[in-house]
């Protein structure tokens, strides 16, 4: 089963950061967050990955072709052209990742579509910049049992500023970034059958919010499987910011 990411915005919320990368090569603990939502799906076997590029696409081709190379140190001889690989400094994965290019200003529908021809079945979809801590044989069980085109991944998103804990008027503790309560979003983490297709087209102002799954919502063909664990996106330098402490401080809940 393919794994599509869309991975093509420019992703200007977050400023200096992708003036030289797309957004999902922004580096948290010092792996792009593509490669740990990649991570989340090989972990429960699904390692086919189709990454729709667009802005700066050349970037992720150049990451994933020289894998070895960016996740080791080595040595190179100049005379013999020789490379010797040492520690890894990233975990060996086995994925096998096609990286196309769907157009640099094309909108998420028009992504999706110009990746007809790896949409054959069942395919699972998600963006370049959100993780969480999702049970993956959960969804998939889920967009199984209801037989609709499409299964959106409801999540909770954590609050933009900290919230104090309190027994009357005294402050316990103080909880960064809570998950909130109030309502659901669309974290990513989609399922679709192929007919989704008929609702979209190549065109680049083709998008998939709102168009596609307007007009799937209203014949009731899309579907919720609400996720009540942590997820995050990096959306703002302080998302990433965020990511990266979290990381540090071995509390990263996605990895």
């Amino acid at each position: 089963m393919n794994v599509i990411i869309l991975a093509g915005g420019k992703g200007s919320r977050l400023g200096t950061v992708t003036q030289t990368i797309p957004k999902p090569m922004a580096r948290v603990g010092g792996l792009p967050i593509i490669w740990h939502i990649m991570n989340t799906y090989a972990k429960y076997g699904h390692k086919d990955f189709v990454v729709a590029l667009g802005y700066l696409g050349d970037v992720i081709k150049d990451y994933f072709h020289n894998y070895n190379q960016m996740s080791s140190d080595l040595t190179i001889d100049l005379g013999s052209g020789e490379i010797s690989y040492h520690q890894n400094m990233t975990p060996p994965v086995d994925w096998r990742i096609s990286l196309i290019n769907t157009g640099e200003n094309t909108l998420k529908g028009g992504r999706i579509c110009r990746l007809k021809n790896y949409i054959k079945d069942t395919t699972m979809l998600t963006y370049g910049d959100g993780v969480a801590d999702i049970n993956i044989d959960e969804l998939l069980d889920f967009h199984r049992s209801h037989g609709r085109c499409l299964t959106l991944t409801g999540v909770c998103p954590p609050s933009r500023f900290g919230e104090l804990n309190l027994d009357g008027n005294q402050v316990t503790g103080f909880e960064e970034k809570p998950q909130t309560s109030q309502g659901l979003i669309n974290g990513g983490y989609m399922v679709f059958e192929p007919s989704l297709l008929n609702y979209l087209t190549e065109d680049e102002d083709c998008d998939f919010e709102y168009g596609a799954l307007e007009k799937l919502a209203r014949l009731g063909e899309v579907m919720v499987y609400q996720h009540r664990g942590s997820w995050a996106c990096v959306d703002h330098e302080r998302d990433l910011d965020y990511l990266n402490k979290l990381w540090d401080q071995k509390k990263a809940f996605w990895a």
